[in-house]
């Protein structure tokens, strides 16, 4: 919630609802001067719908993943190695993290392509155009009958393009993150547990590495999820097509609110993810 007129700036900069000057502040006055407090929450339904599923699968599958490439790592041991601690080097991390991202795209992707088309027809409306879509379910009806669930799930390979390298760098940095911190506070890795802010701190930092790694693959994801069908032949025209018209630097356009909004988002995220991995252990 607290993220998301951030994320409806990212999106409208990024399919090209806003002008070369316009500011992130700028667009969000204007946005809540023009459609009120609905406005700057426009989409919001669909990620709130989707992002309890979708972050309780992508951690459950960072968690599948760690176990796979542990499995691997110890492949050939004895009996008696595979009994001592394993410690995953930052490579294995990194390969966790990219796993995570498959399941997971099974969620984001409808959600996705859901949200942006709505937080796009404001740039008609502005323009003078009606609204094509009255809410979330109104939006996901219009989508299944004009193309059914193929439609729906449009920029699925958009999506995994984008989050694979964003996991690695996710899960990677907030791993890295936590350890340096440890060393720095002189707490042990495998007895002590950080404090509430050095988690935030790394969940925070972790968010913004991600969005710094995807924006140029989210700027075409969402150019394709709301174009027109038929306006481009698959997501290498896209790209053609951006830097023919706007050149590179149209592929990180809307990074500053994007990382503006990693940082609170995530550092959130982490340090609930922490407290129910604390609360929840004794299922373990």
């Amino acid at each position: 919630m607290v993220g998301h007129p951030l994320d409806l700036v990212k999106v409208r900069m990024q399919t090209g609802g806003a002008t070369a000057s316009s500011s992130v502040f700028g667009m969000l006055s204007n946005t809540l001067a023009k459609e009120g407090i609905r406005g700057i929450y426009r989409g919001v339904s669909a990620p709130l719908t989707a992002v309890t599923p979708m972050f309780a699968v992508s951690f459950w599958s960072y968690d599948v993943g760690q176990r796979m490439v542990k499995a691997y790592g110890q492949w050939g041991m004895t009996a008696e190695e595979k009994e001592r601690k394993y410690v995953l080097s930052m490579g294995e991390i990194c390969m966790a993290g990219a796993i995570s991202a498959i399941p997971t795209t099974g969620i984001m992707a409808p959600s996705e392509r859901i949200k942006c088309l709505l937080q796009v027809q404001a740039n008609e409306v502005e323009k003078g155009g009606t609204a094509k879509y009255t809410g979330m379910l109104d939006c996901a009806k219009q989508v299944l009958k004009e193309g059914g669930v193929q439609s729906l799930f449009k920029g699925t390979g958009a999506t995994l393009f984008r989050d694979i390298p964003g996991t690695i760098a996710y899960f990677g940095t907030y791993e890295l993150v936590k350890k340096e911190l440890m060393k720095i506070q002189g707490i042990d890795p495998n007895k002590g547990q950080l404090s509430p802010i050095a988690v935030l701190t790394a969940g925070g930092l972790a968010g913004m590495a991600c969005w710094g790694v995807c924006i140029p693959a989210d700027v075409i994801k969402s150019r394709y999820q709301t174009a027109p069908e038929g306006k481009y032949n698959g997501l290498y025209d896209v790209y053609k097509t951006l830097i023919k018209e706007e050149g590179y630097g149209g592929l990180v356009k809307g990074m500053r609110p994007a990382l503006i909004r990693a940082f609170p988002a995530n550092a959130a995220c982490f340090f609930g993810m922490e407290v129910s991995k604390k609360a929840l252990g004794f299922m373990d």
